[in-house]
């Protein structure tokens, strides 16, 4: 039926009446809009993230929604690439769509006192069509003096993008999804307090780059956490009474928590927490290498540094931490439940591996 349809929309704004232009034409209008459908599809497999990093990837479709059109705009500068430029605008501005219908109703949830959610829901919805009514609106009245076309372009998105962002950060989530938990855990070893639901929300990180380095990874497997088996059998024992082992690969600069057969939730949250303390302790042995190396400059002396540590050569570090970890993890449960979190299960990405046959007996 859209096949047929698109064809007769175009033959009724002059496109010949050839069978064979008029049917090509309308077979690359289909293709554009079915590369879109396969993209939003693929992209709807993020799963339990429109949930619990609803934030981020709400903003996220926001950034991608306007490089589609960036993308489409491109298509006056190369007409001869209409058809890859236009699937290319299409699967992108898909994705965004997907993301944004995904995320739309959590975020009105989080608006939600009781069981108003439809009612939330309407007002949202009526809200958004006064804004693209207006938008419209105000459009025609600026094409009538032919502005710059990129111009205006990069004015609107620097001023969509400012308000998708204001939006996103003035919503008030319960659950601590793995920023969430970062900025609470972060707070807590600092200063003993964990941040309210509205501190907690408003210190979250909205954006991440994909290329930005994450210094802790949940769920991780063997390989990317020792860098040799002799690591693993020195730090091993120090969680035998756990369902996850925490270490840290100096060659990746990143702390490692990975989880045993049987872990539950409460074991992530714990490995999740364990990994942070052993992160904060890394992080004050680097500053503290890295002003006994600046002192020793000052002082024309040298202090031998090890060029390529090995996970073993934090294991002290490591112990350390298991100690802060039993004495104080309850009491950071307990001070989350007191502000309101809710400790959900969000820390581990669907699909991350376990250590079958190393599960405390």
């Amino acid at each position: 039926m859209s096949v047929f349809t698109t064809r007769a929309l175009l033959n009724s704004v002059g496109v010949s009446q050839s069978r064979a232009t008029s049917g090509a034409v309308a077979i690359n209008w289909i293709l554009k809009d079915g590369a879109g459908r396969v993209g939003k599809m693929l992209f709807a497999r993020q799963g339990k993230k429109f949930d619990y990093d609803l934030k981020q990837l709400r903003f996220s479709g926001d950034l991608m929604m306007e490089l589609g059109a960036g993308i489409e705009l491109a298509t006056a500068a190369f007409p001869q690439l209409f058809l890859p430029l236009a699937c290319m605008a299409n699967v992108v501005k898909n994705v965004a769509a997907v993301t944004s219908t995904s995320t739309r109703t959590p975020i009105y949830k989080a608006y939600a006192k009781g069981e108003n959610i439809g009612d939330v829901t309407a007002k949202g919805e009526s809200v958004g069509n006064i804004a693209d009514l207006l938008g419209t609106g105000m459009s025609i009245l600026m094409s009538k003096r032919n502005p710059s076309l990129v111009a205006s372009f990069a004015v609107l998105s620097c001023g969509y993008l400012l308000s998708s962002y204001q939006e996103v950060r003035s919503v008030v989530l319960n659950t601590l999804n793995t920023a969430r938990f970062t900025v609470a855990v972060d707070s807590f070893i600092k200063t003993g307090h964990v941040p309210s639901l509205k501190e907690g929300n408003l210190e979250e990180t909205i954006f991440n780059p994909p290329w930005r380095h994450q210094p802790v990874a949940i769920g991780s497997r063997f390989g990317e956490a020792f860098q040799e088996p002799a690591s693993f059998v020195a730090t091993r024992p120090l969680f035998e009474d756990e369902r996850y082992i925490v270490t840290y690969n100096p060659a990746k600069d990143k702390v490692y928590a990975l989880l045993k057969d049987q872990a539950k939730q409460d074991d992530i949250l714990k490995a999740a927490f364990h990994a942070h303390v052993l992160l904060h302790f890394i992080n004050a042995s680097h500053a503290n290498l890295k002003a006994r190396k600046r002192m020793n400059s000052d002082q024309g002396s040298y202090h031998y540094v090890n060029p390529n540590p090995l996970n073993m050569d934090f294991l002290a570090h490591i112990e350390e931490s298991c100690k802060i970890v039993t004495s104080s993890y309850g009491v950071f449960k307990r001070k989350a439940r007191e502000q309101g979190w809710i400790m959900s299960d969000s820390l581990l990405n669907p699909g991350r591996a376990r250590l079958c046959g190393v599960a405390p007996q």
